[in-house]
């Protein structure tokens, strides 16, 4: 005899725990805390987060914003239960691009979504994202977590994080005051950062067989280690440089590499000569392209080979750019110069 009898049906019985969620939102109150500005006027919690904009300090403010994710790198967090790092670069993705403007970042929000979650993973999450945000001076202010069953395969989430900074209107760097002569400095990456993960997957598992956890010769470490190394926030580096010397140009290099990036900065009738061998390049390229036989012009597209962020100054101010970059703990190299193309488009060539 079939039994009829009807069951209550709750939140927790579909799949989402509302007590995890309160759990996870306790653990993270204390990490957004530690980031936060004094603009910042209400606490973790609310429908809505107020952050007071110093007018003091601006003639004329612009609000810039910005939006990204981790990508595909994502599943090395999942392959690894490493969850630490990914965070990291969620915020360098958007408060570089923010950068790239002269705008100093003011806050940030996050958005994490998963089939289940699991509040000391989202702990782990935030806790990278709190630490990109100390790093970038901004203030993680808000965000949101979403428990989705069925949606997501068990362990996997996907991330996006949202930033506004703020620039004075006669400060914005939008690339017009660039011009023949001036210098093109490099700023190290600090290896592949954010992008080109899908190719790198092929590699190094599909082709190559290999384990996270293997010792690779040509790195000098696990696998892992090159593979989750975080992306380099260069917020405050910047930040000074503009401070105190002229900046014509600033361009973040993610997708597209430099020769797709760079491009996007230069008035028309400009293009950039980039000399190659006049930055180091990380071993994690050299490795990736040997491995995967990959073309000059693909690795040139697709990765950042080394030089993670790009400082068009003027030529009288190339030397002095340098020392002050170098003193501020980054590695900085002058890669090349603009010069006049003769045509209306932008260009980009390499000279040996």
């Amino acid at each position: 005899m079939t039994n009829n009898v009807k069951r209550p049906m709750t939140y927790e019985g579909a799949g989402v725990n509302i007590d995890a969620g309160n759990e996870a939102v306790k653990r993270i109150g204390p990490i957004a805390r530690s980031t936060f500005r004094p603009e910042v006027i209400t606490d973790i919690g609310g429908f809505g987060a107020l952050f007071s904009l110093d007018t003091a300090r601006y003639r004329s403010p612009v609000l810039v914003s910005s939006t990204d994710g981790v990508g595909t790198k994502l599943r090395l967090a999942f392959l690894s239960g490493r969850h630490d790092t990914v965070g990291i670069d969620l915020v360098a993705m958007c408060v570089n691009d923010i950068l790239a403007l002269g705008a100093e970042p003011l806050f940030f929000l996050d958005y994490l979504s998963t089939g289940s979650l699991q509040p000391s993973v989202a702990e782990e999450i935030v806790r990278g994202i709190g630490r990109g945000c100390t790093e970038a001076g901004c203030a993680l202010i808000g965000g949101e977590t979403a428990e989705m069953p069925s949606f997501y395969r068990k362990g996997e989430y996907d991330l996006a994080g949202f930033s506004v900074g703020v620039v004075d209107r006669g400060r914005i760097i939008d690339g017009t005051k660039i011009a023949a002569g001036d210098r093109i400095l490099g700023l190290a990456s600090s290896g592949l950062h954010s992008n080109g993960y899908s190719l790198v997957r092929q590699i190094v598992f599909d082709r190559l067989g290999l384990g996270l956890d293997d010792h690779v010769e040509a790195l000098g470490s696990p696998l892992v280690e090159a593979l989750l190394e975080p992306t380099r926030i260069y917020v405050k580096s910047i930040c000074s440089l503009i401070a105190e010397l002229p900046v014509h140009g600033l361009a973040h290099i993610t997708g597209g590499g430099l020769v797709e990036n760079v491009p996007r900065v230069l008035p028309p009738g400009l293009g950039a000569v980039l000399k190659k061998g006049s930055w180091p390049v990380p071993a994690i390229f050299p490795f990736l392209e040997k491995a995967g036989e990959i073309p000059e012009d693909e690795m040139l597209r697709t990765f950042n080979n080394g030089i993670g962020m790009v400082a068009v100054v003027p030529a009288g101010a190339a030397r002095e750019a340098l020392a002050h970059l170098e003193q501020l703990g980054e590695r900085v190299f002058e890669i090349g110069r603009v010069a006049d193309c003769g045509r209306d488009e932008q260009a980009l060539v390499f000279e040996e």
